[in-house]
């Protein structure tokens, strides 16, 4: 795919995905707070679990202080079933007690202070970011790392690899969309195992590379 063809793209993609529901993240946008808890909470959880989960935590507590002074075992009896929910409430506490006692109960928009806290990887970082702060980042999941290598944009090994070659090469005004663009598309129709390149929209700009069967 050359560099000039990300416009197109992004512009077919940006229709496109209006027919698929909102990734979970995205429903969760009051507080800079429930973007960052429920980003954890979706961490190798399907989204129709995320987003229940999340309704009934924030139902319960929907700031660092009241989450803080909810039980643990409370926290895993509204988060449960999403993946690691004992692990992931003790996380939650970690976050909430970090939060209180180094930023004043806020959630920091810089990509270092929210690497600094419990259980938060790039990608969670650079969602909070974008979604919570409206600032540039780029988060790269399975879905944003599969499609651009697949597409021939990028050529990378890891999902950390992928953020940075989109540093250098997509187009600043593109970061923040991106991800919510390429996990629809790739929850929907560019799937993993055998993709759906005969309902693609993109298919022309697609070099479908390591595709090895296809529908």
């Amino acid at each position: 795919m050359r560099s000039e063809d990300i416009r197109p793209v992004v512009r077919i993609l940006k229709r496109e995905i209006r027919q698929w529901p909102v990734p979970a993240i995205g429903h969760y946008v009051e507080t800079p707070f429930t973007v960052l808890i429920s980003c954890i909470l979706s961490l190798r959880t399907q989204d129709r679990t995320t987003a229940a989960a999340s309704a009934r935590l924030f139902a319960i507590a929907a700031d660092p202080k009241t989450m803080l002074a909810t039980p643990v075992e409370t926290i895993e009896k509204a988060i449960y079933p999403v993946s690691f929910y004992r692990t992931k409430s003790r996380t939650l506490h970690a976050i909430c007690d970090q939060l209180l006692s180094g930023f004043d109960g806020h959630v920091p928009s810089s990509m270092e202070s929210l690497l600094g806290l419990p259980g938060v990887g790039r990608k969670t970082a650079n969602i909070v970011v974008t979604l919570a702060f409206r600032l540039p980042g780029i988060a790269v999941d399975t879905h944003v790392h599969r499609i651009s290598n697949r597409l021939g944009y990028v050529r990378t090994r890891t999902p950390e690899e992928t953020e940075m070659a989109l540093r250098r090469k997509l187009p600043r005004r593109y970061w923040i969309v991106f991800n919510d663009l390429l996990v629809a598309y790739g929850q929907n129709l560019c799937k993993p195992i055998s993709p759906f390149c005969s309902r693609c929209k993109i298919a022309a700009y697609c070099k479908r590379v390591g595709v090895t069967k296809k529908r």
